[in-house]
């Protein structure tokens, strides 16, 4: 399937302007969730089986998740799980409802298999996203795997009260997921990212915990951070007790390229996404297994499209994956493709299980 996606069906999505072909593609999951024995035949296509992960006090079907950003509205919750992710990253969601930076604003960078967006955390607001998720789960849709939000801070609210903006979306949803990623490092909104300083992240995870102790929350990083400032933002997620770092983030670097498709998309504003990214992302996966000492659980993102791009993060100390670009140009087959190959070469080299293959090439990787 993934074949018929790569070479057929991709070239037709990719006649459309990127977000509008997305926003098509997120709406026919949605109508198809509410469809009888369409969810099950999706799942007999596409499903994944089952390699286990247990991270922040949950049970993974498997270590393939869905990035935030992918389905901002909830709009397909119940298909996800159908088409083989194993967790599912909901948002960014913000207290207010907005529309996010004018369009366009995602584009392709097709040879270099990379998007660049500026979206600006578009979203109907926490309310809006409450009613969504409860809706699923009223009509018996809700999925069996694990769901995360991934909170934003609302444009209209300045930094200095960034702590309560937070809060306001994690209290009204907390009830909704079963982990919370707090999106201090999108380059879309504003000196958003200045909340990745110590003393301001502090006063936001401060907050998040009066709300709930013990709920699992993360924080999502920037791959263009300093080491230094990795560091801090580590000693704070162990300060407050947090399940793991989200590694990581869109860049604002750009590549060389002698494509004029691929120069023309990166002279776009906006982060950048996809195999450009997939080197950086894994030596900052590495820093953070090695500064902790493999005791502060990661989720990796960037540039993951195959099972050796997914082992190699695994090695370098991710427990747990997301993709958002390798689906755009995989298709709907990647989950259950990168987890059957990551089953096959685990039984090929005698890796018993995951947790065996965490890390061990950290040392190798250089940031």
């Amino acid at each position: 399937m993934g074949w018929i996606y790569r070479n057929c069906l991709r070239a037709l999505l990719f006649l459309q302007e990127s977000e509008s072909a997305h926003n098509r593609v997120i709406m026919g999951l949605s109508c198809a969730s509410r469809m009888p024995f369409l969810p099950t035949l999706t799942d007999a296509i596409y499903g994944a089986p089952d390699l286990p992960v247990q991270f922040g006090g949950l049970k993974f079907p498997n270590p393939i998740g869905l990035a935030a950003g992918m389905d901002k509205h909830a709009s397909a919750v119940p298909m996800w799980e159908r088409l083989g992710f194993g967790f599912v990253e909901l948002g960014a969601v913000t207290r207010y409802g907005q529309p996010g930076n004018e369009s366009p604003r995602m584009f392709r960078a097709i040879e270099d298999q990379a998007l660049v967006n500026r979206m600006g955390f578009n979203n109907p607001g926490t309310k809006s996203i409450a009613k969504a998720l409860q809706y699923w789960r009223d009509r018996d849709l809700w999925p069996t795997h694990p769901i995360g939000i991934n909170l934003g801070k609302s444009k209209v609210t300045p930094n200095e009260e960034a702590a309560e903006d937070y809060a306001f979306s994690f209290k009204a949803l907390q009830n909704l997921a079963d982990f919370f990623v707090v999106n201090v490092s999108s380059p879309n909104t504003p000196n958003l990212r200045e909340l990745q300083d110590k003393d301001a992240l502090n006063k936001i995870l401060k907050t998040l915990r009066e709300v709930n102790p013990n709920k699992a929350l993360l924080i999502k990083i920037a791959p263009d951070l300093t080491n230094e400032a990795i560091d801090d933002v580590l000693e704070l997620a162990i300060n407050h007790s947090l399940a793991g770092i989200v590694a990581t983030n869109t860049t604002i670097t750009r590549p060389e390229s002698d494509n004029m498709q691929c120069r023309n998309t990166y002279a776009e504003d906006g982060g950048l996404s996809g195999v450009p990214l997939r080197k950086r992302s894994t030596q900052i996966i590495a820093h953070i297994h090695n500064h902790t000492k493999g005791k502060l659980p990661i989720i990796g993102v960037g540039g993951i499209f195959t099972a050796d791009d997914a082992w190699e993060k695994i090695a370098a100390g991710a427990s747990l994956l997301q993709v958002y670009t390798g689906l755009v140009y995989e298709g709907p087959s990647i989950a259950g493709n990168i987890v059957r190959g990551l089953k096959a070469r685990m039984e090929h080299e005698g890796v018993r299980r995951l947790s065996d293959l965490r890390g061990t090439t950290a040392n190798q990787v250089c940031l």
